[in-house]
């Protein structure tokens, strides 16, 4: 099931490594330079940035929109600081919800990068990469500001959109791009996000916690998709395209590598629709997982807090979100160590998580908030595996000239895990508030 690496000492050693490939009979040379390494990793920084910011905030969100209208002091309470004990001596309290689930921003922060994932693989190497980056960093700025400023639920729904294009576009056009450099950055660029995820929510939450306010986080935190265009203009050494425009109807490019080694890449719309039911075997075990992992995260974690501890619940549900980060970091961080080759392990373990962590908000059981940071570190750790290896997995098993839309393609998978996840925990989140649970 795991395999360890044991050459990757060889393949950090030099700056320049080279990487033979064949695609259309010719011969590619995939050079992996230290400048190259590293901006793949900023990029994946940057382009979950706002993504993971947007769901960390979701709570405060929703409770700062929400709050002329819930003032009543009903079992749906949206109180900062729910009440610790009870003139019962059990210290029994009712639980506690948000009116509408955090899997409401889960699904305007995923949706449009699901619509994204299904439409532009179809004609988006027709576009240079130059102004898809540029896009994407517009889109990430729009959707900082726009949060910012809002004083409507519509309109930071509208940013959190932008965001999400910039999310489901970012991840299609860097992930492509990898397919031209050597293997290895696609373990940069998935840290990079796993980077994003722990930078992100453990920037949100440490300085709302210091005492700035959500708005003025947001505003603090343009300085990624500036970032982002930097390493691109700066940092990056681009191959340069030629593009053949023959044929409207297929991605006829020809790809100069840094040592102007000529690769042509042609694919009809037919083509590319038939090579869709062989991504299944790697589409579907990340769909899985990434259901699992975020029913928990939008659909559990608001009601998974603690009363008495240090934390309150507000705080806990934000410093959930840094300690899933973390395992996500970690894992997407580790597939030059550990190689997973069996991805339908993944969603089993995950699953087994989901049911733990559901059963607990009915009955109870974990007596510890210790324990439940432990599994949702667990949780992180087995999404992120799924992530990285499922890439690694397709850039090392897919013929070189398929492999950038095929990678844009497989993408997907967590998108509709993440999809199905937000429409799932809506009702089921608004059920459970709805019984009026004792804690």
């Amino acid at each position: 099931m795991i395999r360890t690496r044991e050459d990757n000492s060889e393949v950090n050693e030099t700056e320049d490594q080279e990487l033979p490939n064949m695609a259309s009979g010719r011969h590619i040379v995939k050079k992996m330079g230290k400048r190259n390494m590293v901006s793949f990793w900023i990029f994946g920084l940057c382009n979950n940035f706002a993504y993971v910011v947007m769901l960390s905030a979701a709570h405060d969100i929703l409770k700062e929109e929400e709050k002329p209208s819930n003032s009543s002091s009903s079992g749906n309470s949206t109180t900062e600081n729910p009440p610790e004990t009870t003139s019962h001596a059990s210290n029994v309290t009712h639980l506690e919800c948000n009116s509408i689930s955090t899997g409401a921003i889960l699904l305007a922060d995923i949706l449009p990068t699901l619509f994204v994932k299904l439409t532009f693989p179809l004609f988006i190497q027709k576009i240079p990469y130059n102004i898809k980056v540029s896009l994407v960093s517009v889109f990430i700025l729009a959707s900082f500001l726009i949060v910012a400023f809002a004083r409507e639920i519509w309109l930071s729904i509208l940013g959190i959109v932008c965001a999400s294009i910039a999310g489901g576009l970012g991840e299609i056009t860097f992930l492509s791009l990898t397919t031209f450099y050597h293997v290895n950055v696609v373990s940069m660029w998935s840290s990079g996000t796993g980077g994003a995820g722990v930078l992100g929510a453990l920037a949100y939450a440490g300085f709302t916690t210091a005492g700035l306010s959500p708005r003025n986080t947001l505003l603090v935190m343009i300085v990624v998709p500036v970032m982002m265009m930097a390493t691109y203009i700066f940092l990056i050494q681009k191959p340069n395209y030629e593009k053949n425009k023959k044929n409207e109807d297929s991605d006829d490019h020809t790809l100069l590598l840094e040592d102007n080694t000529p690769v042509k890449i042609h694919l009809t719309l037919g083509q590319k629709l038939l090579l869709i039911p062989g991504l299944f075997k790697y589409m579907i075990p990340l769909l899985l997982v990434y259901f699992g992992e975020y029913f928990i995260n939008q659909g559990l974690h608001e009601l998974l807090y603690f009363n008495g501890v240090w934390l309150s619940k507000s705080e806990q549900y934000r410093w959930y979100q840094v300690d899933y980060q973390i395992g996500v970091f970690i894992s997407r961080s580790s597939v030059n160590i550990i190689h997973i080759q069996k991805l339908w392990i993944l969603p089993i373990l995950q699953f087994v998580n989901l049911i733990v962590l559901f059963f607990h908000v009915f009955f109870r059981f974990i007596p510890s908030i210790w324990i439940v940071f432990i599994i949702i570190l667990w949780e992180g750790l087995l999404g992120g595996a799924a992530y990285v290896n499922t890439f690694y997995k397709m850039t090392n098993e897919l013929p070189a000239d398929k492999k950038e839309y095929c990678i844009g393609v497989a993408t997907l998978g967590d998108s509709v895990g993440i999809a199905a996840a937000g429409a799932v925990a809506i009702p089921v989140h608004q059920a459970i508030c709805n019984l009026n649970l004792k804690m």
